[in-house]
């Protein structure tokens, strides 16, 4: 977590250019599985593999993003994704070879959330541009999987689906970027609570060239392919 990365009148002109933009965001409800994956039939609905939990959201995707946004500008930027290939051990990074997925911006308001899931990719880069009143916080249980090895560890996602398991919840201020490994740490984000929504920039990078977003994912969260 790095709060004070983006400072307050580069911060003010991303919030007014996110509410400018709002009415071009996919606001919906859906439901999914933990694993972002359509249900398999070799298992039962209730089983942790098949069982849905739900998100509801609006997103602004990658092509409605403004060539003059200061988003861009950071995702571009080869000092940014030094920085981040540094601090993540990797050596290069790639956007997304969709249209969709490289930067997007989300809109949580009153009573929406983001439901329990592992990320398709091995880390994310998040920015929040406001904080709610209260709620919208980062839930997760840490290196649930071992997704390189084939181990879904469905008796854990399970339990914590039940509310059994022990989770961590971290919120911060608007203006932080957090740097996050989400696909074998097990996540949400929590319903928002007031009347102020959480608005959170999204900046998605790949460690190899020509990868596009699942279509699963890209239907459930953007509710379109392209």
């Amino acid at each position: 977590m790095l709060p004070g990365f983006v400072l307050a009148p580069e911060l003010n002109r991303l919030k007014k250019e996110a509410e400018g933009a709002k009415v071009l965001a996919f606001f919906c409800e859906q439901s999914h599985t933990a694993y972002l994956s359509a249900p398999i039939s070799e298992f039962p609905d209730d089983h942790p593999r098949n069982r849905q939990v739900h998100s509801s959201k609006g997103c602004i995707t990658d092509d409605q993003i403004r060539e003059d946004s200061p988003l861009r500008t950071i995702y571009d930027s080869q000092e940014f994704q030094q920085f981040i290939c540094t601090v993540l051990g990797e050596s290069c990074l790639f956007p997304y070879a969709d249209s969709l997925s490289s930067i997007n911006i989300h809109f949580y308001e009153t009573g929406q959330e983001l439901g329990w899931h592992f990320d398709n990719s091995s880390f994310a880069i998040t920015l929040l541009i406001q904080a709610p009143l209260a709620g919208g916080e980062l839930e997760y249980v840490r290196q649930l999987r071992n997704s390189a090895k084939g181990e879904m560890n469905f008796e854990g996602v399970e339990a914590v689906l039940n509310g059994d398991s022990e989770t961590n919840s971290l919120s911060f201020e608007a203006g932080t970027l957090v740097l996050f490994r989400g696909r074998d740490t097990l996540h949400r984000v929590t319903p928002v609570q007031g009347q102020r929504e959480r608005i959170q920039a999204v900046l998605a990078y790949n460690t190899e060239p020509a990868v596009s977003l699942s279509k699963e994912a890209r239907l459930t969260f953007f509710g379109r392919l392209e």
